[in-house]
């Protein structure tokens, strides 16, 4: 069956919950990475993934590519890297006595970025790497070159190792629609990723042979394009506004939270909230958000646009507990 023909067989909503179940054939486990990651996939977002080695980051990235008619780069980020090594660069080639600068792509070009462990490298590189994502265009000796229509990048980090790290700076931060958590499997779920490895170990032969349906960049597209169009009412967009800024005014809903919260989101977090709930919406099924859809994702949004204050962290308040908080007081319209 060719790649995009039994994609269409369906509409774009039953293509893209395909897409998730095949991807938790592989990954158990992290049902929510997986629902992150495809909403960010339908909401042109890009995410930020924080967890420990071996929590099915890479693996989850890596599953989305091979279900999805898409290219992926991985970029593996250390302190010797430069900018170059992620955009590409003109290069210098000489034939037949003819001489020319030729650019050459880098990894950035592809649909899928894995940046992965993205602190590590220096200043200049994550500058690249985010104004690419912002700008969704490459400037390389004065040429601007366009990136991909359906473009996502997943960057990880390590949240235990600081050493030898260069940490993102919170403007940049916010250029992450969504910044995901990731936490342990269960017992259950554990047992069953040691199966499933087991059984990968034995069928890796037959698996290279055996050919993948994939899901057309244009049901990603077209996908985006119903996601746009799921309503957002008067009252919930008054919500959406309303937990953001008391991000900024915390003080005024609890005193603890005066005193945790330095510098709230900016109104980049009622966008995303915005766009991911309306993402998640779609995904239920539904044509409209409702503040349960905002509540849901909440955290996703908000943990990285949260400055929290020396006494949250002397106190051992997470912004987790911050954002809980303020769902918890800030009244639904």
């Amino acid at each position: 069956m060719n790649d995009a023909s039994g994609s269409r067989a369906l509409n774009a909503r039953e293509n893209i919950l395909a897409l998730k179940t095949r991807m938790g054939q592989s990954i158990i486990g992290q049902e929510a990475m997986i629902e992150r990651l495809l909403l960010g996939l339908v909401a042109n977002g890009h995410l930020l993934v924080e967890g420990l080695p071996g929590l099915a980051k890479t693996r989850a990235i890596k599953a989305l590519a091979r279900n999805l008619d898409a290219q992926l780069s991985r970029i593996q980020f250390t302190p010797d890297l430069l900018p170059s090594d992620v955009t590409g660069s003109d290069i210098y080639f000489s034939d037949g006595g003819k001489s020319a600068f030729k650019f050459q792509q880098g990894p950035i070009f592809a649909n899928l970025i894995l940046a992965d462990e993205v602190n590590r490298a220096p200043a200049k590189v994550q500058a690249a790497l985010l104004e690419a994502m912002e700008e969704r265009q490459v400037t390389v000796g004065g040429t601007t070159r366009k990136l991909p229509e359906l473009f996502l990048v997943m960057a990880t980090q390590n949240p235990i190792e600081q050493e030898g790290t260069y940490p993102l700076p919170e403007a940049q931060m916010d250029r992450f629609l969504m910044h995901v958590s990731v936490g342990y499997p269960d017992r259950k779920s554990e047992a069953a990723i040691v199966r499933l490895n087991r059984e990968e170990e034995g069928a890796r032969q037959a698996a290279a042979s055996e050919q993948t349906t994939k899901v057309a960049q244009d049901v990603v597209i077209a996908a985006r394009g119903e996601v746009h169009e799921v309503n957002v009412s008067d009252a919930v967009a008054d919500y959406i506004v309303a937990l953001v800024t008391a991000t900024r005014a915390a003080g005024e809903l609890d005193k603890d939270l005066g005193r945790w919260v330095q510098y709230g989101a900016s109104p980049r977090g009622a966008i995303g909230l915005d766009r991911v709930a309306r993402a998640r919406a779609w995904l239920q099924g539904r044509d409209y958000v409702t503040p349960s859809d905002v509540q849901a994702i909440a955290h996703e949004v908000l943990r990285h646009r949260l400055t929290l204050s020396y006494e949250a962290h002397a106190e051992g308040v997470s912004a987790d507990k911050i954002i809980d908080k303020l769902i918890e007081l800030v009244a639904v319209a």
